[in-house]
């Protein structure tokens, strides 16, 4: 499994697009909306874990809010330091990593959703946010557009992949865990065997989703699957190279069954890098000042080998 940084990067299968009124696409036409549906039947009895399944990085943080308090994945010197207001103006740099909504990221052909989330402090009601430095949208709000989107798209499946936990006790756990019941009813699959899960098996249960919860709290509910179930070894580099030689080495080394794998392609900033891009932020930075584009087309034909 692919976990790619830009999801703007179209597939390269076909054109993105929203699904027509009819329901039917012209033959020409392949949507990155509905690329699961559209592969050979020869793929669709091949263990998912097979498949080279493009995700993205801190998928949620399209937005955050630059108003709200500084969330608790932070250190107290950084939120000592927010309380100037341009600080927080110069972490939004950093903290958004998409420029793509939910919906928008599938319907370019994005199935795995790299997801943190916390509660907010001062909040009575429960609720749950995602974030990334700051707080993004409300989780419920984010699983409710992906529900509407899977409805329209029977046959694409996804992984949901919640591996950051931020001032959550059991409550808010059983919170956020009722809420993914309310989103997505049946289309929740039950933990099983890896090499079990294949687009077929899943489309005659009309199964779309897979809950990955990185938390003991996850023996308490079928439909949570372990989080070693979908290791994600991070090189934690700004070197192209470094993480290319690193994605080439974690690949090798996957295990051959029993897990899903994801491949973070990803760099990675540092404190001296911040500090010398603190104004141009984390785009100009680390994604246009890199050779990425050079190097990702070869390590796309290494995982679909």
């Amino acid at each position: 499994m692919l976990a790619v940084k830009k999801a703007r990067r179209k597939l390269r299968m076909g054109t993105v697009c929203s699904p027509n009124p009819s329901g039917t696409k012209t033959s020409s036409e392949v949507c990155n909306a509905d690329w699961m549906a559209s592969l050979t039947p020869h793929l669709h009895n091949l263990p998912l874990s097979n498949l080279a399944i493009p995700g993205s990085h801190d998928s949620f943080s399209y937005w955050v809010d630059e108003k709200s308090p500084v969330g608790p994945d932070q250190t107290q010197a950084i939120k000592r330091l927010a309380r100037i207001s341009l600080v927080k103006k110069l972490m939004k740099k950093w903290s958004v990593t998409q420029n793509l909504t939910f919906r928008e990221q599938l319907e370019a052909g994005i199935r795995y959703f790299d997801l943190r989330v916390s509660s907010k402090p001062g909040d009575a009601d429960q609720e749950i946010y995602f974030i990334h430095g700051l707080f993004g949208i409300k989780v419920w709000d984010g699983l409710m557009e992906i529900d509407s989107f899977l409805t329209q798209h029977p046959q694409e499946i996804i992984f949901l992949d919640f591996n950051h936990f931020y001032a959550m006790d059991e409550t808010h756990h059983k919170c956020l865990v009722l809420r993914i019941q309310e989103a997505f009813g049946n289309k929740l699959c039950p933990a099983c065997s890896v090499e079990s899960l294949t687009l077929r098996t899943l489309w005659e249960k009309n199964c779309q989703v897979l809950i990955f919860y990185h938390c003991p709290f996850y023996k308490q509910y079928p439909f949570l699957w372990p989080g070693k179930k979908i290791p994600a070894p991070w090189a934690n580099t700004t070197s192209v190279c470094k993480l290319i030689l690193f994605l080439e080495t974690t690949l090798s080394e996957r295990a051959p069954r029993g897990s899903f794998h994801v491949s973070q392609a990803i760099l990675t900033p540092r404190v001296k890098t911040i500090a010398r891009g603190l104004v141009g932020g984390l785009k100009n930075t680390l994604v246009h000042s890199n050779r990425w584009n050079s190097h990702g087309p070869s390590l796309l034909s290494q995982e679909r080998s």
